[in-house]
């Protein structure tokens, strides 16, 4: 029976104010409805921030160890419903169960992550130059935080924007994409459950052309932490910055795999597979090109080849299903027109290419792993991102001219070597122009508690998830607090 999913404001489920309604179905299946979620109007954005205003002022003063607590309850309630809630993710939008179990999985890590940040929250005291006086820093909340979220990870990035934003003591505007409103009804309903006052978090749903820039741009909201393409990031942004907003946009990716003659190409197979085809190329880390050193070029598309075309397409709950569908049908439009796009290029199409419809993969948007050779950097299917099955492998001549490559791009979120030689991942590491570099893995695989985040077109703002430079300075701002206690008046840099 399909879920009927509701807005979440000031504490109460509630119908949108404009009464209408739209249908979420599997895309692996779309004879099965998975939810039917009301649609926000513009009225419904507006009382969601003026309950998040009010319960502001009490929550910014709720000692952060006790915000922490109920983080950590989360945590625990995530875990016990880790299977309900990743095959809801496998039916809502269609990555295979493992993947799905893999997206509660960080959303759980998350929750314990920053549950401990509630006894951190850690600035400095530093000496003063003057005698009898104090000096520190400390973390203060933002206030009113817009969170606006993708549909592939549906549990796993929005924990990433809301945990640290909640820790801090800012209340929350959610609006996740309209494409995966169930499981975010679903993360929001475990958080009541752990124990969050009312108006802390507020959840609105709808199409981000219709609410999402009066969301972000609202007058009651603080800053504005975005998930999305680098098209809408962009002009959020910049429309953000200029009201005075604080802004964070983590948006697309072209990454690219370097494999030098020294690889384990096995292993380097394993790697170009996971990911060029986990969650049907669906990730802004998903490897969308290759490039490979000309002694081993032949043999590597050989064994990358053979892999692929091993791959089984299928509903992600059944057991031995190893690429889901597309989220939907414009998505599905897309991509096949970038393959259109790459044929015409005079790339070679080495397998893949097109639509898969047997049996029960008619009634989904399902596409073949697609693999191109002879592929030039200047290619369109090697410049712009793709969003699905689709990889592009690129021969290069040595370590320089492959790092010349990968950083050919807009983008510089994701890259990864595989290599033997320590001296190479060295200079790789140092010359690869992207936020995250991997030696002898795949693109996919960023862990909670080091920030993640990409250079160029890849990324604006603070970074996302934990450590230095994470969500943390995104949700908070800096306060100094100088104290004299000498009862006279003393001038720094005057007086010695």
């Amino acid at each position: 029976m399909a879920e009927i999913v509701r807005n979440f404001i000031d504490g109460q489920w509630t119908e949108s104010l404009s009464g209408e309604t739209f249908e979420r179905r599997n895309p692996a299946d779309t004879d099965e409805m998975v939810g039917v979620v009301t649609k926000s109007a513009k009225a419904d954005v507006d009382g969601a921030m003026r309950a998040a205003r009010q319960a502001f002022r009490a929550w910014r003063l709720f000692p952060a160890p006790k915000r922490g607590e109920i983080l950590f309850r989360a945590g625990e309630l995530l875990a016990k419903r880790k299977q309900e809630l990743g095959e809801l993710e496998t039916r809502e939008m269609g990555k295979v169960l493992p993947e799905g179990l893999g997206d509660v999985q960080e959303a759980i890590d998350t929750a314990y992550y920053m549950a401990g940040e509630g006894r951190r929250l850690s600035g400095e005291t530093i000496p003063s130059e003057l005698p009898d006086k104090d000096c520190k820093s400390l973390r203060v909340p933002l206030g009113v935080c817009a969170l606006i979220t993708p549909w592939n990870f549906p549990i796993a990035i929005p924990a990433w924007k809301l945990m640290p934003a909640l820790v801090s003591g800012n209340t929350v505007v959610f609006k996740p994409s309209s494409y995966t409103s169930v499981a975010a009804s679903k993360l929001v309903e475990i958080l009541e459950e752990a124990g969050l006052p009312k108006g802390v978090l507020n959840l609105i749903h709808g199409r981000g052309e219709d609410i999402g820039e009066y969301l972000a741009t609202h007058p009651e909201t603080d800053g504005v932490s975005f998930t999305g393409s680098t098209a809408v990031g962009e002009k959020l942004a910049a429309k953000c910055l200029g009201l005075g907003k604080k802004v964070s946009c983590e948006m697309g990716g072209k990454n690219a795999i370097i494999i030098m003659d020294d690889a384990k190409l096995d292993l380097a197979v394993e790697g170009a597979v996971w990911g060029g085809f986990g969650t049907a190329g669906q990730r802004c880390t998903a490897t969308s090109r290759v490039v490979v050193h000309r002694d081993v070029y032949d043999r590597f598309l050989r064994l990358f080849s053979g892999a692929a075309s091993r791959l089984r397409l299928g509903n992600g709950l059944l057991e031995g299903t190893d690429v889901g569908p597309v989220i939907n049908p414009v998505q599905m439009e897309k991509v096949l027109n970038y393959i259109e796009i790459g044929r015409k290029e005079g790339a070679r199409l080495l397998i893949g290419g097109k639509a898969y419809r047997e049996g029960a993969c008619a009634r989904g948007y399902f596409i073949e792993p697609t693999i191109f050779g002879e592929v030039e950097p200047e290619m369109r299917i090697a410049q712009e991102e793709i969003f699905g099955p689709v990889v592009a492998v690129l021969k290069a001549g040595d370590l320089n001219e492959a790092i010349k490559i990968v950083n050919g791009t807009r983008y510089g979120l994701v890259s990864a070597i595989y290599t033997q030689d320590v001296n190479r991942s060295a200079i790789a590491e140092r010359e690869l122009d992207t936020g995250i570099v991997y030696i002898n893995a795949s693109t996919i695989g960023a862990e909670i508690q080091l920030p993640f985040g990409g250079t160029k077109k890849s990324g604006l703002g603070q970074k996302e998830a934990g450590g230095r430079g994470g969500a943390l300075d995104m949700f908070t701002k800096w306060k100094v607090v100088y104290r004299d206690y000498s009862g006279k008046l003393q001038k720094a840099q005057i007086d010695r």
